[in-house]
C-alpha cells in the first residue's frame, strides 16, 4: 500500500502475513520514480535488484520530505521461475503466446511446425519455412538443431509492471491508501510430497512392480486382440481369409527355404511334389517345435532335456 505521515510522503509493500512466501520473493527488481522536477535528475529514482546475498523481506519503504502531491511510477519485475521470455511480435501472433518459458515456447514452435507440415519428408532434421517464418528467422531452411540459437534473437525479458500512483498529503483524502492485486505463480505444494514419494527406496519398489504389472496387462491386452481379429476376420469371411493365409504361409516358407519361386508353378500340385518339399516341411516344423519348446521353459522355468 501507499501512505503518507506528516505530511512526509512514503512507500510500503506488503504481502499476505498468513502466505509462507516474503512478499520480496516474488520479485526480480523494484523501482520506485518520482517526479524529477520535484525531486531533482539525481534523486527521483529509488532501486532494487534481487542478490545472491538478499534476505527476503515482506516490506520495503521509502521516504521523502514534501508537502505536496506527487506522481509516482512503480516498476516491479517478477521473478519468474523458471525464467519466461517475452517473443517477437510476429512470433508471438504466429504462435498465439506472448510471454512463456522457453520450453513452453519450444513446444508451441513444434506444434505450429506440425501443423503446417513445415518438416521436410525426406530428411526429417530440416524444417522447411513458410512465408511467415522466412520474414521471422530469415531463411528458406533450417534445421531443428539450429531452432534454439535462431530463437535466441527474438526472446526478450518480460515487461515489468507497472503501477501509477499519485502520493496525497491532504489529511481528507480518502486515496491515500492503494492496494493492487498481482497475480503470481508458485510452486505446488504436492510437487514436494511427490519428490519426497520418488525418492523413497520403498516407492520405487512398488512403482517398478506397478509398472511391470502394467506392461503385462498391456501384453495380454494386445494378445487378446490378436485372438480376436483373428476371429473375426475369419468369421467375415473364410473364404478370402483362407486364401490370405494360405499366401502368408508362402511367403514364411520363402524365407524359410531361401527359394524364390514362379506364383504360376506354386498354383499346380506338382510344384510341391518336389524333391526339396519334404526337407522344407521338417525344417518349418522343427522351427515350431523349437520356439513352443523355449516357450515351455520361460513358463515353467526348467530346461527341457
Amino acid at each position: 500500500y501507499v501512505n503518507n505521515l506528516r505530511n512526509i510522503p512514503y512507500f510500503k509493500y506488503t504481502s499476505f502475513k498468513s502466505h509462507r512466501f516474503k512478499f520480496s520473493s516474488f520479485f526480480k527488481s523494484l523501482v520506485i520514480e518520482l517526479d524529477k522536477e520535484l525531486y531533482g535528475p539525481d534523486n527521483h529514482l529509488v532501486e532494487w535488484h534481487r542478490m545472491p546475498s538478499t534476505q527476503e523481506t515482506d516490506g520495503f519503504q521509502v521516504k521523502r520530505p514534501g508537502d505536496v502531491n506527487v506522481k509516482c511510477t512503480l516498476l516491479l519485475m517478477l521473478d519468474h521461475q523458471p525464467p519466461q521470455y517475452k517473443l517477437d511480435p510476429r512470433l508471438a501472433r504466429l504462435l498465439g503466446v506472448h510471454t512463456q518459458t522457453r520450453a513452453n515456447i519450444m513446444q508451441a514452435l513444434w506444434l505450429y511446425i506440425k501443423n503446417n507440415k513445415l518438416q521436410d519428408c525426406h530428411e526429417k532434421e530440416y524444417i522447411n519455412c513458410n512465408r511467415y517464418f522466412r520474414q521471422i528467422f530469415g531463411c528458406s531452411r533450417m534445421r531443428f538443431a539450429e531452432i534454439p540459437v535462431k530463437l535466441a534473437s527474438l526472446l526478450q525479458h518480460p515487461d515489468p509492471i507497472i503501477i501509477n500512483h499519485t502520493i496525497s498529503v491532504d489529511p481528507t483524502d480518502q486515496k491515500k491508501t492503494a492496494c493492487y492485486d498481482i497475480d503470481v505463480e508458485v510452486d505446488d505444494p504436492l510437487k514436494g510430497q511427490m519428490n519426497n514419494f520418488l525418492s523413497s527406496t520403498t516407492n520405487q519398489q512398488e512403482i517398478a512392480a506397478l509398472e511391470m504389472k502394467i506392461h503385462e496387462t498391456i501384453e495380454y491386452i494386445n494378445q487378446l486382440k490378436t485372438e480376436r481379429d483373428f476371429m473375426l476376420s475369419f468369421s467375415n469371411n473364410p473364404q478370402d481369409f483362407i486364401q490370405d493365409w494360405l499366401k502368408s504361409q508362402s511367403r514364411d516358407l520363402k524365407l524359410m527355404t531361401d527359394v524364390t519361386g514362379n506364383p504360376e508353378e506354386e498354383r499346380r500340385t506338382e510344384f510341391y511334389q518336389a524333391p526339396w518339399v519334404p526337407e522344407a516341411v521338417g525344417r518349418y516344423i522343427y522351427s515350431k517345435m523349437q520356439q513352443r519348446r523355449q516357450e515351455l521353459e520361460q513358463v515353467l522355468g526348467i530346461r527341457l532335456n
